[in-house]
C-alpha cells in the first residue's frame, strides 16, 4: 500500500512540475521569437516590399512593382536628368550665337546644323525620360538605328576637309555628344527593362508579359517619335553627303583670312595687271546683289571683258555667298567691305577701281567707295537699293522666316528634292540658282537682316556724307520697279545725286530687276559702262 501510494505521488510531483515547466516556456517563449527575429537579416532593396510571411507575392498591378525600386535606375533617371541640363544650357549658347557669336564659339559654317544636333540630343534625351519606367523593343531598335545615322553623320563631319572647316569645334563637339547620347539612351532602355524584369520576377513570381492600354500606347508614341527622330537624322546625313560633292567644286582665284583669321572670303581677278597697269585704266570691280556674283554680274562682266570692251576685273563672295565662309554676327555691310578690302590687299590688288554693283550690291560699294576715296574713280550703279529700303531689307518677320529657314536648311528637303528630280549640279547649289537654299548664304541673308535698320543705316549715311562730289557716277534702273512703286522711282532718282558728276541715268523699259537679263539691259550697260570708262580717261 505505502508503494502504491508512493507511485501516484510521484506522478502527480512529475505532472505538476511539467506543467509548470510548460509555464515557464510559455512565458519565455516571447523573449526566444524575439531572439529569432533579431536573428533575421534587415529588409533591403530586394525584400523590404515582399509579404512579412516570405510565402506571398505581390498583385502585378500593384504600383509597388516598378524598377524605381533599385537605387540603380533611380540614379540613371538622375543621371539623364544632369544630361539634359548641360545639354539645354549648349542649346542656348548656340541660338544665342545664331545672332551674337560668343567668344571661341563662331562657326565659319552657318552654325545651323550643331543647333539642330544639339537639338535633337535635348529632345532625345527628355523621351527618354518620359518612357523612362515604360522600356521597349521598338524603342532600342529605333535607337540604334538613330545611333549608326549619328556615327556616320559624325565620320562625315570629321573626315571631309571643308565641312570640318566650316563646322568647327563646335560642330563636331555637337554631334559627338549626340551619337554618345544615343548610344546612352540604348544602354538606358535595356537596363530599365532588366530591372523591370527583375522587380516583376521579385515581387510577383513572374516577369510580366502584359501591358496596359496606356502602356501600349506610350509604345506606340515613342516609336512613332523615335521614327521621325531618325528619319530626320537620315535627310540631315543625306544633306551632309550632298555638302561633301559640293565641297570638291573648286574656286577661281583665292580665299583669304580676314578678320583676324577668323574666316575666309573668295576673291578672283581676272586679265593682265601688267598690260592693264601700262594702260593706266581702272580695274572693274564687280559687287553681287542679292545673291552670289558669279549667278548675276560675273558671266555679264566676262563677256565685255572677252569682247575686249574692259581689261581687267575683280570680283568677289560676301561672306557666307558661293566659296567664303560665313562671318561671326553681328555682321554689316560696312564689316564686310572691311573685309573686301583686307582680301583685296592680301592679294595685291591696289586699283584703280570703278565699281559695278546691283541690288543691295550698291550699299556695299557706296560705303566701300567712301573708305577708299583716293582708289575709286567710278560708280556704275545697277538698280540699285536705295538706302530708304534698308527697313524692309530689316523687317522681324523676313527675319524670323530666314532664322525657320535657316533651322529646317540642315535636312535639306529643297536642296535633295533639286538634285535628285530636277538635276541640280554642284554650280547651282554653290553659287547658281539653287544657292539661295545653302545653310550659309541664309545664316548671310539673316546677318544683313538684323543690322539693316541700325549698324548699316548708319553706314550708308555717313558714306554719303564722305563720298566725293566729283566721282563719276552711272545710275542704271528697271523700269518695270520704277513702273511699279513711286517709292522706287525716287529713291533711283536720289541715287544719281550722291555725287555732282552724274554721268547718266537710264530708266530701261522692260527690263526687270535684274536688268542684264534683257537684250536691251545688256546693250545699255555696256554702252554707259564705256561712257563711265571715257569719263573717268577725261576725270584723269
Amino acid at each position: 500500500m505505502v508503494s502504491l501510494w508512493g507511485s501516484k505521488k510521484d506522478d502527480q510531483g512529475r505532472a505538476e512540475n511539467g506543467e509548470h515547466a510548460r509555464e515557464e516556456n510559455d512565458h519565455q517563449s516571447p523573449a526566444r521569437d524575439y531572439g529569432r527575429r533579431s536573428q533575421e537579416p534587415e529588409p533591403d532593396e530586394r525584400t523590404r516590399l515582399l509579404p512579412r510571411d516570405g510565402n506571398g507575392y505581390l498583385s502585378p498591378d500593384d504600383p509597388a512593382v516598378s524598377p524605381y525600386n533599385l537605387w540603380t535606375v533611380r540614379a540613371l533617371r538622375g543621371l539623364s536628368i544632369f544630361f539634359l541640363a548641360i545639354t539645354f544650357v549648349w542649346w542656348v549658347l548656340l541660338l544665342v550665337s545664331i545672332f551674337v557669336s560668343p567668344p571661341l564659339m563662331h562657326s565659319r559654317g552657318s552654325g545651323f546644323f550643331d543647333f539642330s544636333y544639339t537639338s535633337l540630343t535635348v529632345g532625345y534625351i527628355v523621351i527618354g525620360l518620359l518612357f523612362f519606367s515604360v522600356p521597349s523593343r521598338p524603342m532600342i531598335i529605333w535607337g540604334i538605328v538613330l545611333s549608326v545615322l549619328l556615327f556616320i553623320d559624325m565620320i562625315i563631319i570629321v573626315s571631309a576637309p571643308r565641312i570640318r572647316v566650316e563646322e568647327g569645334w563646335v560642330g563636331i563637339a555637337s554631334v559627338i555628344w549626340a551619337t554618345l547620347i544615343s548610344i546612352y539612351n540604348i544602354l538606358q532602355n535595356r537596363y530599365v527593362a532588366w530591372g523591370k524584369k527583375e522587380e516583376e520576377e521579385r515581387l510577383t513570381g513572374r516577369e510580366e508579359t502584359r501591358r496596359t492600354l496606356v502602356e501600349w500606347i506610350a509604345v506606340l508614341v515613342e516609336t512613332v517619335i523615335m521614327a521621325i527622330i531618325a528619319i530626320i537624322v537620315l535627310l540631315m546625313t543625306a544633306t551632309l553627303i550632298l555638302r561633301a560633292r559640293d565641297a570638291s567644286l573648286a574656286p577661281p582665284g583665292k580665299k583669304y583670312y580676314v578678320d583676324g583669321d577668323k574666316y575666309q572670303v573668295h576673291v578672283a581677278c581676272v586679265g593682265n595687271i601688267t598690260a592693264q597697269a601700262d594702260k593706266q585704266t581702272p580695274t572693274i570691280l564687280v559687287e553681287g546683289g542679292e545673291g552670289p556674283v558669279e549667278d548675276s554680274l560675273q558671266p555679264w562682266i566676262d563677256q565685255l571683258y572677252q569682247h575686249g570692251t574692259i581689261d581687267r576685273y575683280c570680283y568677289w563672295d560676301r561672306p557666307g555667298f558661293a566659296w567664303s565662309d560665313n562671318a561671326p554676327s553681328p555682321h554689316s555691310a560696312g564689316m564686310a567691305t572691311d573685309a573686301l578690302s583686307e582680301a583685296l590687299a592680301l592679294a595685291g590688288e591696289e586699283g584703280p577701281w570703278i565699281l559695278v554693283s546691283a541690288g543691295v550690291g550698291g550699299i556695299y560699294s557706296r560705303i566701300f567707295s567712301s573708305r577708299h576715296l583716293r582708289d575709286v574713280q567710278g560708280l556704275f550703279l545697277i538698280d540699285s537699293l536705295h538706302e530708304d529700303f534698308l527697313a524692309r531689307v530689316g523687317k522681324p518677320g523676313r527675319g524670323f522666316l530666314l532664322w525657320l529657314r535657316g533651322i529646317i536648311s540642315p535636312l535639306g528637303l529643297d536642296r535633295l528634292a533639286g538634285a535628285i528630280f530636277k538635276g541640280r549640279t554642284r554650280e547651282d547649289r554653290v553659287f547658281g540658282q539653287s544657292a539661295y537654299q545653302g545653310g550659309r548664304f541664309i545664316k548671310a541673308k539673316l546677318q544683313e537682316n538684323l543690322v539693316a535698320e541700325s549698324m548699316t543705316a548708319s553706314e550708308i549715311a555717313s558714306a554719303r556724307h564722305i563720298q566725293t562730289r566729283d566721282t563719276p557716277l552711272v545710275v542704271i534702273s528697271s523700269g518695270v520697279e520704277v513702273r511699279k512703286s513711286e517709292k522706287w522711282a525716287k529713291g533711283q532718282e536720289d541715287l544719281g545725286q550722291i555725287t555732282d558728276n552724274l554721268v547718266a541715268w537710264d530708266v530701261i523699259k522692260h527690263a526687270p530687276h535684274e536688268v542684264w537679263k534683257t537684250s536691251d539691259g545688256r546693250k545699255i550697260m555696256e554702252a554707259r559702262l564705256g561712257d563711265l570708262l571715257r569719263a573717268v580717261d577725261d576725270e584723269v
